[in-house]
């Protein structure tokens, strides 16, 4: 998808709505104006909302690829994720921390990516002995390092250990439902029986073909109950802050 594509998928969202303010009815309540299918993920006219828990996982450039797993490997794709085009791939690392403190069999996510990167959550970050600080995905800047080792080879990580932040994934038809754009922050309340939850600070993180998906790890699942929840609820809030 190129420059152009994004730039009219956002302009038809626009447009939508100002066709809808001149009808005295609001965008929300009209999805479905200049449409001739529903969005991304939306369900009989409207976002439907998915709450998943992101496991500990590694991304891989293609040089890492093929020294852990040898020369000429590609990462092989064995189950597809929510979102379009990425997936869980069949190989898994071994991670490794300070004093062989290691986690094994830790899946590879494709496809691969310019810089490779290892998310945990809390509990995995103190397994292994490494001070992991919250950040969203792709600010490694001045985190901590690993060593990832594989069935032929290791890498040494000089930095790409995070502590994955909470976000969620829309395409900008959900975001002009929400009345969001992309690095806004909103927030989650997940009900669940005697473990209601509310997460602050969940990054928008809004593109041409997202489905609306909120990411949390493992931690955060477990707290909030997310497998007994009966009711998830995304609204518009949070303290506004910026990672």
């Amino acid at each position: 998808m190129n420059a152009t594509q994004i730039d009219r998928a956002r302009i038809e969202s626009l447009v939508r709505r100002a066709i809808a303010g001149g009808l005295g009815t609001s965008s929300a309540s009209r999805p479905d104006i200049g449409l001739s299918h529903d969005p991304p993920g939306w369900v009989d006219g409207k976002p439907n909302l998915r709450v998943s828990i992101s496991a500990r996982h590694v991304h891989l450039t293609d040089e890492h690829v093929e020294i852990l797993f040898g020369a000429g490997s590609v990462l092989e794709p064995d189950k597809d994720l929510y979102q379009d085009g990425f997936y869980a791939a069949k190989q898994t690392v071994m991670i490794v921390g300070p004093r062989r403190r290691m986690l094994p069999s830790v899946r590879v996510l494709g496809p691969t990516r310019g810089a490779s990167q290892v998310e945990l959550a809390f509990t995995d970050s103190i397994s292994l002995g490494i001070d992991a600080p919250v950040r969203h995905s792709g600010h490694i800047d001045g985190t901590p390092g690993c060593v990832l080792v594989g069935p032929v080879g290791s890498v040494q990580l000089e930095q790409g250990v995070i502590w994955a932040a909470r976000h969620v994934h829309m395409n900008y038809f959900d975001a002009d439902h929400f009345g969001v754009s992309n690095g806004d922050m909103m927030q989650l309340k997940v009900t669940s029986h005697e473990c209601t939850t509310v997460f602050d600070d969940v990054l928008v993180r809004a593109d041409e073909a997202a489905k609306l998906e909120v990411h949390i790890d493992t931690d955060e699942g477990n707290a909030c109950f997310l497998d007994g929840a009966s009711k998830v609820e995304l609204t518009k809030g949070g303290c506004g802050c910026h990672q």
